[in-house]
């Protein structure tokens, strides 16, 4: 069995901390312990320890950084999660006026259900009407995923039966137990990597940004960093929704709350 010392976590944190802005915390150690024993084991190093201190001092691949920002970043998600936020959403596009592309960024995307699920609110609101979804993540593992739109059906036991029927195809024989996000969708959905701790890459304004469940891994500082770098995105009459486990008090943001975790421009 693999060990990794208190010097080796505490390296490893720190190197994770300094490439994602994402502070592991002990609650993590054994977390951290099984994902990078595979990864040095694909290196033929059977000792954590000494595969921390040669990654750290940059002496293997330099692929392998890519590698271990997907190991470690956490991507637990469902459709449909924080419901309360789609119901806001559906309020928002009835009272919606104009006709101009409406666009939203799933800035913390993860392997694609939240931006899935927005996509068959606004193709059930919107129609063939324009519309745009963006997602973004810092992992390129999940990103790739995303762009398949496969995923396990027990991963959508909240999207509505009238949704599953329209939006998604059932697998059979291979994929039995699978669900595929109908094209139709997955055209209007783009995925790229992006680490929100550093400069973003070229994006348009959007009316609708969700920030969700990935605030809650930072400390203050970055945590506002991030939430500015991101509403220099957002309309000046747009929305941007947090989790709803998230705080934004203290944060000194231009923002006004109008709804638990869901925020305007001030």
């Amino acid at each position: 069995m693999a060990s990794l010392s208190d010097s080796s976590f505490a390296a490893i944190s720190e190197y994770f901390h300094r490439v994602s802005g994402i502070r592991l915390t002990a609650s993590k150690r054994a977390l951290v312990l099984s994902r990078l024993q595979r990864l040095a084991l694909d290196q033929g190093i059977g000792d954590l320890d000494e595969f921390v201190r040669l990654l750290v001092k940059g002496q293997l691949p330099a692929g392998l950084q890519v590698s271990v920002v997907d190991k470690l970043t956490t991507n637990e998600t469902y459709f449909f999660r924080e419901p309360a936020h789609f119901e806001d959403l559906r309020r928002r596009i009835a009272e919606r006026q104009g006709s101009e592309e409406f666009r939203i960024w799933s800035a913390a995307s993860s392997s694609g259900e939240e931006a899935y699920s927005i996509a068959m609110v606004l193709a059930d609101k919107l129609g063939s009407a324009a519309w745009r979804i963006h997602g973004t993540d810092l992992s390129t593992a999940v990103v790739e995923s995303a762009r398949q739109g496969l995923y396990s059906l027990e991963r959508a036991r909240n999207v509505p039966e009238s949704y599953l029927k329209r939006f998604c195809l059932r697998g059979e024989g291979p994929y039995e137990g699978q669900l595929l996000i109908d094209r139709s969708l997955r055209e209007r959905v783009e995925f790229q990597c992006a680490n929100l701790m550093k400069e973003l890459p070229a994006l348009p304004m959007f009316d609708v940004i969700f920030l969700r469940n990935v605030l809650i891994y930072f400390e203050n500082g970055p945590k506002a960093d991030i939430v500015r770098r991101v509403i220099g995105r957002l309309k000046p009459e747009g929305v941007l929704y947090t989790g709803h486990a998230e705080s934004l008090a203290g944060l000194n943001l231009p923002l006004v709350s109008r709804a638990p975790a869901v925020y305007q421009h001030a």
